[in-house]
């Protein structure tokens, strides 16, 4: 089998040039899986996983690099304490309308998770069919909080800074923007759950159950709140990344979910 179609660039949204890439058929051609990273994630650091996702899918993947991460033009800092709400409510319709997005699937890890969700219940967008949030955080827990403190020392103390420059032009404003809003003190009441109440297009949760950086309550927030179908995919031997450390898992999961959205796309409508 050939690798699928990819393509690389930049385009302009909320007046930062971000980079791009893109893996499969174009979005006028199928339904497009949108990739959002992490809160120290970029485009490169989804590594070989969209590849297989289009493969997998015969779908559509595009994937960004967030103002701040990889080759995207640097955020302004400090970021407000509603980074990701401004960045699913500003910047990612602009960035949709930029790619030339038709139908999307958001599929979100971690912060990016969180993006994902806060745009399906505040923005109206038709083109959404289905969000696949990995490893979401809607409020802070202690353990996550603590663990995002040890990696404030170990960029201070370690190599940290020179692994992340293999990936970020600005690896202080990556990580700082990040870093320094989760240890705000007033980030410590932070919390978007609300948006899950108004979520209209199926979910599909997926959680390491090992995950550093937030428990199941995490996942059981989607289950307890929201009124659209909601699947999930508890992952053993997982712990924050599961495209890394379960990708057969998650590819199989994401793949049937899509399967599915399309089967409810393709039924005939009852008159």
């Amino acid at each position: 089998m050939s690798a699928p179609r990819t393509e690389k660039g930049r385009l302009q949204a909320a007046g930062k040039g971000l980079e791009y890439a893109c893996w499969g058929p174009a979005p006028s051609d199928a339904l497009t899986l949108v990739l959002l990273h992490e809160g120290l994630g970029c485009t490169a650091l989804w590594r070989d996983f969209p590849q297989q996702l289009s493969e997998a899918t015969g779908l559509g993947v595009f994937a960004y690099s967030r103002a701040g991460y990889g080759g995207s033009d640097p955020a302004d800092l400090p970021r407000p304490l509603d980074y990701m709400t401004r960045e699913a409510t500003d910047v990612l319709p602009e960035v949709l309308d930029a790619a030339g997005i038709r139908r999307a699937v958001l599929v979100g890890h971690s912060d990016g998770a969180t993006i994902a969700a806060i745009y399906g219940g505040s923005v109206q967008d038709h083109r959404v069919r289905g969000l696949a949030l990995m490893a979401p955080h809607f409020f802070t827990e202690d353990m996550g909080l603590t663990e995002i403190a040890a990696a404030k020392v170990a960029y201070e103390t370690t190599n940290l800074r020179d692994r992340m420059a293999k990936y970020h032009a600005n690896p202080d404003n990556a990580f700082r923007g990040w870093n320094d809003s989760w240890l705000h003190p007033d980030f410590k009441a932070w919390n978007v759950s609300e948006v899950l109440d108004y979520i209209r297009v199926p979910i599909l949760a997926i959680q390491g159950k090992q995950d550093q950086y937030g428990t199941l309550a995490q996942i059981e927030e989607i289950e307890n709140r929201s009124y659209a179908p909601v699947d999930t995919l508890l992952l053993d031997d997982c712990r924050h990344a599961p495209f890394l450390e379960q990708p057969e898992a998650v590819l199989a999961g994401l793949t049937d979910f899509c399967a599915r959205l399309e089967q409810i796309e393709a039924a005939p409508v009852a008159q």
